[in-house]
């Protein structure tokens, strides 16, 4: 393989439809043509000066490869956060979240407070902003002819920011206003709950029925 298409980046990234995963492996150029540990070597040789040199990427690489370490195949999701918490030394977790989901975030922070942690929440729908505010159309609500407070994901991140956050837990923030919190938010951010009200907050559902119950995804 010429030392372009090692270190170019031409190549397409298709992990997804690799069946080899040879960078799982002793044998890490094994894997396929498009195999980016073969075609983005320079990236990767970048990528690794940051874990080594700058000390809160390293710190939070070590802290989430330790958590892992000790969690595999035997904790929640919910031990993981906390482990990764305690790993990284915060002392104040903000939940954002749903307004669907109050419940679940109230035995969250209950867990949490038991835990040790101070805890903060702020709900999605807070300050009560009408969609029309920011240009939506009343034929565009779930329920049109009635108010209809946007989901504030952006104020959202901001007051946990304010407030002193160390690392903001989502819980079932819908998609779209995930990704407005994830690129507001100052503190590191971690997905607790992904909102799928059709399969009881679990997205995975949907791809493992594709053979029969969500045959529709398939679809053009």
């Amino acid at each position: 393989m010429s030392e372009e298409s090692i270190n170019g980046s031409e190549q397409q990234l298709e992990c997804s439809k690799c069946s080899k995963q040879a960078c799982w492996s002793k044998e890490p150029l094994g894997g396929p043509d498009f195999c980016p540990t073969k075609t983005q070597k320079d990236t990767f040789d970048d990528v690794l000066k940051l874990y080594k040199d700058d000390p809160v990427i390293r710190k939070m690489a070590i802290a989430a490869a330790r958590t892992e370490g000790r969690s595999y195949m035997k904790w929640t999701r919910v031990e993981d956060t906390v482990d990764f918490a305690r790993e990284m030394g915060y002392k104040k977790l903000g939940i954002a979240t749903c307004v669907g989901l109050i419940a679940e975030s109230r035995i969250l922070t209950r867990i949490l407070e038991t835990k040790g942690f101070e805890v903060i929440s702020v709900c999605c729908k807070s300050g009560s902003v009408a969609k029309e505010e920011i240009g939506l159309k009343d034929s565009e609500k779930a329920i049109p002819g009635t108010f209809e407070p946007i989901c504030n994901p952006v104020a959202q991140a901001r007051l946990l920011d304010e407030a002193g956050s160390e690392l903001n837990i989502l819980v079932g923030l819908c998609v779209g206003h995930d990704s407005l919190f994830i690129k507001s938010s100052r503190a590191p951010v971690t997905v607790l709950i992904s909102k799928d009200r059709m399969t009881c907050h679990n997205p995975a559902a949907a791809l493992y029925g594709t053979s029969f119950y969500y045959r529709r995804l398939l679809l053009p």
